[in-house]
């Protein structure tokens, strides 16, 4: 069977300090669910099996298991040379399935990128979805695609709109906003003077803002005095 193939490639390039370190940095799992595989190994792996062929088992396996598997999942989707409706139907069928921050941000189809007339619409119904990681998804595309020449201002509304409770929803969106800054200056700052956003997530991208290396030192001294 394909997944017990799977599963034999991926315990074979086990690490268990790696899997301990994982744990670590995504809290709310207990360790078991790490088999300690790092990001390149996967990434080659995924390579590797979209070669191969023969896979569907393995995506139609959910919910994983392991933390790896549902990475691989996400890599072996970004991996794919697919027509982007059928590309679109493997992401949403995927998407109620992940349930932390680091498969979601890793996640990154890059075919989405020629594709806004299909992507922004997808990402305005995501980010009204109740599953954390699918609106924290529409968040992560809407920076990773939207916030060069395909950006228009009302996204920053539909991004401040998508704020919830969740702390993972609010630190990305505090991210967006900071990356918007950078990015699209004069169209993002008016919802920093106007706190717009709640307070910690003002605060927070005002932060990672101050961080960045694509903010100026003026620009940086501005948002100081809105802190």
């Amino acid at each position: 069977m394909i997944i017990t193939d799977i599963h034999k490639r991926l315990f074979s390039l086990r690490d268990e300090k790696y899997a301990q370190f994982s744990a670590k940095l995504i809290p709310g799992f207990t360790q078991e669910y790490f088999i300690g595989v790092r990001t390149p190994q996967l990434k080659s792996l995924a390579r590797e099996i979209v070669r191969e062929g023969n896979y569907d088992e393995f995506l139609e396996s959910l919910p994983h298991r392991f933390f790896e598997e549902n990475l691989l999942h996400a890599f072996i989707l970004a991996t794919e040379k697919l027509p982007i409706e059928a590309t679109v139907a493997r992401v949403e069928l995927f998407l109620p399935y992940i349930d932390n921050w680091a498969v979601c941000d890793q996640f990154s189809v890059k075919i989405f990128g020629r594709y806004p007339e299909i992507l922004y619409p997808l990402i305005k119904k995501w980010m009204k979805s109740d599953h954390t990681y699918t609106r924290r998804f529409a968040i992560v595309n809407s920076m990773r695609f939207f916030l060069n020449e395909k950006f228009t201002p009302p996204m920053l509304k539909d991004v401040a709109r998508a704020t919830t409770d969740h702390y993972y929803i609010r630190m990305c969106v505090a991210w967006y906003f900071a990356t918007a800054l950078a990015k699209q200056w004069s169209d993002t700052i008016p919802y920093i003077e106007q706190r717009i956003l709640p307070a910690d997530v003002h605060k927070k991208t005002i932060r990672k803002a101050i961080e960045s290396f694509r903010i100026t030192a003026e620009q940086k001294a501005y948002l100081r005095q809105l802190s």
